[in-house]
């Protein structure tokens, strides 16, 4: 069921978001509420779940180069393993 909500937004953000919706043939209602329904099922899942210990003492150990190319990587070892 759908219900109107009211919100108190800068014009220039609303004029440029309006834009943007119509760039992609899009209703500024739709990519709002898809916006919230990301933002809340992300909340909830990251509630719900509790690390391991072993995991919890393992996290932000390792840091990855921030030029690290995750799927040029992954298609090197996957050719170095199966060619």
């Amino acid at each position: 069921m759908n219900a109107r909500l009211t919100l108190t937004i800068e014009r220039e953000i609303i004029e440029r978001a309006k834009k943007y919706a119509k760039e992609k043939n899009r209703s500024l209602s739709d990519i709002i509420e898809n916006y919230l329904k990301l933002l809340t099922k992300e909340e909830r899942n990251n509630q719900n779940k509790k690390l391991n210990p072993v995991v919890e003492s393992l996290k932000d150990s390792f840091k990855a180069p921030k030029d690290l190319d995750y799927k040029r990587e992954l298609k090197n070892r996957l050719e170095k393993k199966y060619l």
